[in-house]
């Protein structure tokens, strides 16, 4: 494959009058949308922006009528080798790419992961994704959560997407299996960050950071509950950190999910089932979003994966066994 060079940026705009007064900062960030704020402001910092020829800081005022100029380099992905994988994907475009996640595969290079990530499929995938932060994933599953994920494909989608993530625009609502009989459903409004002893854990903890989970009850069991959630935050393992909070932990959460239960008089291959479940029961099952070019409101929804349907399969018959005895 031959070496990809970083691609080139170069812009320029004319100061219009209502943004006289603003920092070059606010300023350059409404002249060029399609780039973050952050990145904009790391060209500043780096001399890659000028003002009528001049560098300028940050926070610098403008006068109105300057011409900016943008000269700077998109850094490419660096030491995650593009990797042939098979990806599910459900829709693709010049923009997005949707894929229907399979549990076991990690989303972003990391200790002890640190390749046969969905990030070395997707540099495979579209080769000139190298060109965008992160290789246009905007959000993460858990390495055994399933279901869908969007992925940007160029910048200026990846921009947009963040932004319908930051104003919760973009509608996420998972299926999950959780230890214990619920009676109806509700919501989880619980801060969430760093656990104080366990810095590999997530807790909902006073000063963290806002996070909202709701969650409906699909249908009882006996001593577990199928349920229907939607975030309107984005939290770090939010679902299985909320659910266990109130203590419906999720079944097969090596992490949050507690000591092994069973209910009493659970048949043999209930057993079988639940032991053998050994992940959480988390499926991202369906994804609404406005496309970030066109507008147009879009929206995907997957089957629950063959596992997560044998373990509905088994709690089902162990209730129907229960209720004939």
């Amino acid at each position: 494959m031959p070496e990809q060079k970083p691609e080139q940026v170069q812009l320029q705009a004319r100061v219009a009058d209502e943004l006289v007064g603003k920092r070059l900062d606010q300023a350059i960030a409404q002249l060029f949308p399609e780039y973050s704020r952050s990145r904009l402001q790391g060209w500043i910092k780096d001399g890659c922006v000028t003002v009528d020829g001049e560098q300028k800081r940050t926070r610098d005022k403008l006068q109105g009528g300057e011409l900016i100029c943008v000269d700077a380099e998109l850094a490419l992905i660096e030491h995650h080798q593009p990797e042939p994988m098979e990806l599910e994907i459900i829709y693709e475009d010049d923009d997005i790419l949707v894929i229907n996640k399979p549990a076991g595969l990690v989303v972003h290079p990391a200790a002890g992961h640190a390749d046969g990530t969905l990030l070395n499929a997707l540099l495979h995938h579209v080769p000139d994704i190298a060109q965008v932060p992160r290789a246009g994933i905007v959000h993460r599953l858990d390495m055994d959560t399933t279901g869908l994920m969007v992925v940007a494909k160029t910048i200026q989608a990846q921009t947009e997407l963040v932004v319908q993530l930051q104003e919760r625009s973009m509608g996420r609502e998972y299926e999950a299996v959780v230890m214990g009989v619920m009676t109806g459903g509700g919501k989880v409004d619980a801060p969430m960050g760093r656990h104080k002893t366990n810095r590999q854990k997530m807790a909902v903890v006073h000063m963290g950071k806002p996070a909202l989970t709701h969650y409906r009850l699909l249908q009882r069991f006996r001593a577990h509950s199928h349920i229907r959630l939607k975030l309107e935050s984005g939290r770090t393992h939010q679902i299985r950190v909320h659910m266990s909070h109130i203590n419906y932990p999720l079944v097969g959460d090596p992490v949050y999910g507690g000591r092994f239960r069973l209910p009493k008089g659970v048949s043999e291959g209930l057993i079988k089932t639940l032991r053998g479940f050994n992940r959480q029961a988390l499926h991202a099952k369906k994804l609404e979003l406005f496309h970030p070019v066109t507008g147009e409101l879009m929206s995907w929804e997957v089957d629950l994966p063959e596992d997560f349907q044998l373990l509905l399969k088994a709690l089902q018959q162990d209730l129907r066994r229960n209720e004939e005895s």
